[in-house]
């Protein structure tokens, strides 16, 4: 009995670790979070972006079950808003198992995030829906549920968050967005970290709905255009 209450007692303080590094350490969440307009864009984009997408999933569906056969969407455990933990939705780009896989991949950034331009995890048509972005066309759930906004910062991982310092956590005072500084200004050429905390805070201050409306047009331009894709 005693070894029984010693394990549970472990796993309680391993459980416990993990919630407090996730835990709040940011400053205060950013203005723009409670600001209702903003809140407004976000579902009326939302609402626009999830009817594309069920126009898009049958294609899509196909091509994914004739390159490599399996589920439609990927969801992976994500930081939200100071930390918050949240279910991020895509169309899946990369073959089963992927996460399972990743410490095969070489890493080609630097700092407290994953990149690799040639990862052969990613099928063939997965490529493809990188490269246009539609592969993030799902994300439009997760900005109508409230987790994500159409603008703010680049969601990070849960490993990621672990490694964060406080001036890192600084980034996370706004909700993550399906696009932001990093979209519009080379994301595929951004492979330091501590550039894309820069652009994280440097979006937070610039802030203003006109601030938003220009990212996200800025950001049609870019997807249209296949540049900037990770």
């Amino acid at each position: 009995m005693s070894s029984t209450v010693q394990r549970l007692t472990l796993r309680g303080s391993q459980n416990s670790l993990i919630s407090d590094s996730l835990s709040h350490k940011s400053s205060l969440p950013h203005r723009s979070v409670h600001n209702k307009i903003k809140r407004l864009i976000d579902i009326l984009g939302a609402i626009i972006g999830l009817l594309i997408t069920v126009i898009l999933a049958i294609p899509i569906f196909i091509a994914i079950q004739w390159d490599d056969p399996g589920p439609i969407l990927y969801s992976q455990m994500r930081c939200g808003l100071q930390g918050k933990p949240f279910r991020i939705w895509k169309f899946r780009s990369m073959v089963i198992n992927a996460d399972k896989q990743k410490h095969l991949v070489k890493n080609e950034a630097k700092g407290h995030f994953f990149k690799s331009n040639k990862d052969p995890r990613v099928t063939n048509i997965g490529y493809f829906l990188r490269h246009s972005s539609l592969d993030e066309f799902p994300q439009f759930w997760n900005v109508l549920m409230g987790d994500m906004s159409l603008v703010g910062t680049r969601p990070p991982s849960l490993d990621e968050v672990k490694k964060y310092s406080a001036y890192h956590w600084q980034r996370l005072a706004v909700k993550p967005g399906l696009t932001g500084e990093w979209q519009v200004n080379g994301r595929s050429t951004i492979t330091d970290f501590e550039d894309v905390v820069k652009l994280d805070l440097n979006y937070q201050e610039k802030w203003s709905i006109l601030y938003d409306l220009q990212l996200i047009v800025k950001t049609i331009f870019v997807v249209l255009s296949c540049r900037g894709a990770w």
